[in-house]
């Protein structure tokens, strides 16, 4: 039988409570808190303080749940790639649905552009990144793309989408730190060239002329920077796909 308490100690105030995480702190709420972080702020404001100070706690009590911040980033980078489709309808070929991926990863992108901030080279390997790359796989082998080809695709693919999303990151940002739209910057920029550089035409004759053709027909009518890379990403996309059909893709 348990030994009754003195009264003394049944009476008597009780003794604090071991220091312990704090109530209702947890892992999933440290990484939605650090990506809301990174989305307002971007990567340079993130610290394991600045996430702790968003949940009203201390950087400290964060370390008995994430080891460091290279951890946080690894899980708000997967975090960051949930939620998109595990597959796609093939019912409108190949090229569509490889569309229909890229458009919804350079979405996600652009909506978290931090997420290019993070390294390419050596990926984080987690479930939700790796969903994103199975639902590409499953396009290119459920249209018969040939095995050797699939390789080359996927990291041309992949490289295509981050550079564009990349470009039409930098010039919303550099839009508003600047307070300078885009088209404003070019055009002070080509007034500048043309009295700097008078023989510039001369000297590039192939820039020049690049300069100066049309615009394809279904661009985008007003200057908007992310619209025109994302033009210039499909058009890119459509030449890939084209060189796949044929066969210029290795085999």
């Amino acid at each position: 039988m348990a030994r009754p308490l003195p009264a003394a100690e049944a009476t008597g105030p009780k003794r604090r409570a071991a220091p312990g995480p704090k109530q209702g702190l947890t892992v999933d709420a440290i990484i939605e808190a650090a990506i809301a972080l990174a989305d307002a702020d971007g990567m340079e404001k993130l610290s394991m303080r600045a996430v702790g100070e968003r949940l009203g706690t201390s950087a400290m009590a964060l370390y008995t749940y994430v080891p460091s911040k290279r951890e946080l980033v690894d899980l708000m980078y997967d975090q960051a790639h949930a939620g998109l489709p595990h597959s796609y309808d093939l019912a409108g070929g190949r090229d569509a649905a490889v569309h229909a991926w890229t458009g919804d990863l350079w979405t996600r992108y652009l909506a978290h552009p931090w997420l290019l901030q993070v390294s390419f080279a050596r990926p984080v390997l987690g479930p939700h990144e790796q969903s994103v790359l199975e639902s590409l796989l499953g396009i290119l082998h459920g249209t018969g793309v040939p095995a050797p080809a699939v390789r080359p695709t996927v990291s041309a693919l992949f490289h295509l989408i981050r550079g564009a999303a990349q470009t039409a990151a930098e010039s919303r940002a550099a839009a508003t730190a600047t307070g300078t739209s885009d088209e404003q910057w070019w055009t002070e920029r080509s007034t500048q060239l043309a009295t700097l550089v008078p023989d510039f035409a001369t000297r590039f004759p192939h820039s020049a002329a690049l300069s100066a053709a049309p615009p394809p027909a279904d661009a985008p009518s007003t200057y908007d920077p992310v619209a025109h890379t994302r033009h210039t990403l499909d058009a890119a996309l459509d030449l890939l796909l084209t060189a796949l059909t044929k066969g210029r893709a290795p085999s």
